[in-house]
């Protein structure tokens, strides 16, 4: 009997489907090893072990509506587990109005599939506390999910937390459609005209001005931040000086301001999170590891307002005398939609980063792909960074972004006001220099960008020994190399719509191997400094750049090899 191709086609189709369904239940299972090529001494992160009790949400009087609160409910169910030396807090499906969650030790919280846990926009509900917000010392209101020298917390089920951030957060006109804005407007709230921006109150409005980054740092006592209250939005979820963190499931949206800040905790695994947020949701992060130690993030998908997955170990002054590292990091698979940035270290990082592997990852459409950040007065080393297999497509600004000159807005806005207004001249070397060292970036592809590669240190202290290597890139512009050491380029096809493909100032001991762009132009290298006209190419010997400006006699058939 003859098989119809028809039927072949089918079966064809329903095999690779197979195959398709078992590569991602494998990821879903962990079953692949996650700690298979990481270039450092990573040990094992431990998971949380959950006392074997449980109990239900509805057993303590909640009530699903989505308007009576369950504040008190949640609170007594989490008594109720402690006394017993902890276990599962399951919540059933419904629509769970609640106030702030405060985390108790062995606590496993199970959102069950079609649980909404919506938090109230009762800002009264929300008292300050003393804690750290974007890296400072500070008072803000306390998290919707909030816990503190704990041991062993985990998130975990397909239910949804979300943050009712649409209360707490300026909004752009400028970012909205003419519809959302009307609706904003219709909320409540005050509207400046002049700035084209909404407020949700008034004390919002007035405390927003003079703030460095969200944070008063002319309030100096409880009292002062508290006639600003409602100016002091917290983060989603929030958990500090813990140990044994689990995220293993659930969606996190709608955050006031970051979406899950993990502060100083040892033992921290995030995989399998679907973190979202309005693409202009100002400050709304992802996920924001913060000084600790020994990280799993993996199998994630991110669609947020600023940066997706941040590394951050504090600010100035206040994050060097914490002094404690983010150190030990895996990211595996994750996607990154949105986002002011898809991985990003900084520019909180006075304590430091290291030992940090990326593989794996897609970032489609994000501000920008992977992005490196800092400033005078920081302070910090990031060392050791691995990152690998790397794919990213309709990248609106710089696919891979080193910028010691961080101003406090996303690439895209600076970009629009014309670039950071920088100072070239060298300062004094001190504890407030930050420093970018020991980078490997290899196996990279970017499909559309508007500048394939920005590099920038400091005239004091420049970037040093960063390796990119295979790299795929078809992008308006191509590479600026500023205030740079050791930067080597191997193996790269570049597809650069601009004339000029690479802009060097101040580059030294640099190495260009088995490259390849499309540019003919008498200009598609352009080099300032003394030390950067000595380039090494594909042999030992340096390619001396001193008299010569041009790559002309290196040109064949409309593309340079060199």
């Amino acid at each position: 009997m003859k098989t119809k191709p028809t039927n072949l086609l089918c079966l064809a189709f329903a095999i690779l489907a197979t195959g398709f369904s078992n590569q991602i239940a494998a990821q879903n299972s962990n079953s692949y090893d996650t700690y298979a090529n990481i270039e450092f001494k990573m040990p094992k992160v431990q998971e949380p072990v959950i006392p074997n009790n449980s109990v239900n949400l509805k057993d303590f009087g909640a009530v699903n509506s989505g308007y009576v609160l369950n504040t008190k409910a949640f609170a007594d169910a989490i008594d109720a587990l402690s006394k017993k030396g902890g276990g599962k807090l399951i919540i059933p499906p419904g629509i769970w109005l609640t106030g702030p969650i405060i985390l108790k030790s062995n606590l496993e919280l199970h959102a069950e599939t079609g649980a909404l846990i919506k938090f109230s926009t009762d800002k009264s509900l929300y008292p300050i506390i003393e804690t750290s917000f974007e890296g400072l010392n500070t008072w803000r209101c306390i998290s919707p999910i909030y816990g503190k020298n704990l041991e062993n917390i985990a998130f975990t089920g397909n239910g949804v937390w979300d943050g009712s951030g649409e209360v707490w957060r300026q909004v752009k006109k400028s970012k909205l459609t003419e519809s959302q804005w009307k609706k904003v407007i219709a909320s409540g709230g005050v509207l400046n005209e002049k700035k084209e921006s909404w407020y949700p109150s008034e004390t919002f409005m007035k405390a927003s001005v003079g703030a460095d980054q969200n944070v008063r740092l002319d309030l100096k006592t409880k009292e002062e931040f508290e006639k600003n209250h409602d100016f002091l939005r917290p983060v989603l979820v929030s958990i500090q000086n813990s140990k044994r963190v689990l995220f293993d499931g659930p969606v996190f949206q709608n955050s006031p301001a970051w979406n899950i800040h993990p502060l100083m905790v040892e033992d921290l695994i995030v995989r399998n999170v679907t973190v979202r947020n309005p693409w202009y949701s100002q400050n709304g992060d992802g996920l924001d590891v913060e000084s600790c130690k020994n990280v799993i993030i993996e199998n994630s998908s991110f669609d947020v307002g600023d940066d997706a997955i941040c590394i951050k170990s504090g600010k100035d002054k206040d994050g060097r005398e914490r002094g404690v590292p983010c150190e030990n990091i895996i990211v595996k698979n994750n996607i990154v939609y949105h986002g002011h940035g898809g991985v990003t270290v900084g520019s909180e990082m006075s304590g430091g980063v290291k030992n940090l592997h990326v593989s794996n990852c897609t970032f489609m459409g994000t501000d920008v792909g992977l992005r490196f950040k800092s400033t005078r007065g920081r302070g910090g080393i990031v060392e050791n960074i691995f990152i690998s297999d790397v794919y990213m497509t309709d990248i609106p600004s710089q696919a891979i972004s080193f910028d010691l000159y961080y101003g406090g807005k996303s690439i895209a806005e600076t970009l629009a006001e014309g670039g950071n207004k920088i100072s070239t001249k060298a300062v004094p070397v001190n504890e407030e220099t930050p420093q970018f060292k020991n980078i490997s970036i290899k196996n990279i592809t970017i499909k559309g960008a508007y500048q394939a590669v920005f590099l920038q240190g400091l005239p004091e202290m420049n970037l040093e020994n960063i390796e990119i290597s295979n790299l795929i890139a078809k992008a308006e512009k191509g590479f600026s190399i500023i205030d740079a050491n050791g930067i080597k380029i191997t193996n790269a096809k570049l597809d650069i719509e601009s004339p000029t493909v690479f802009q060097i100032y101040n580059g030294k001991n640099m190495s260009f191997k088995n490259i390849e762009f499309n540019s003919t132009s008498e200009k598609a290298i352009t080099i300032d400094g003394a030390e950067s006209k000595k380039i090494e190419l594909n042999s030992s010997k340096n390619f001396d750049l001193s008299k010569k400006t041009t790559i002309g006699e290196t040109v064949s058939k409309g593309v340079v090899k060199f």
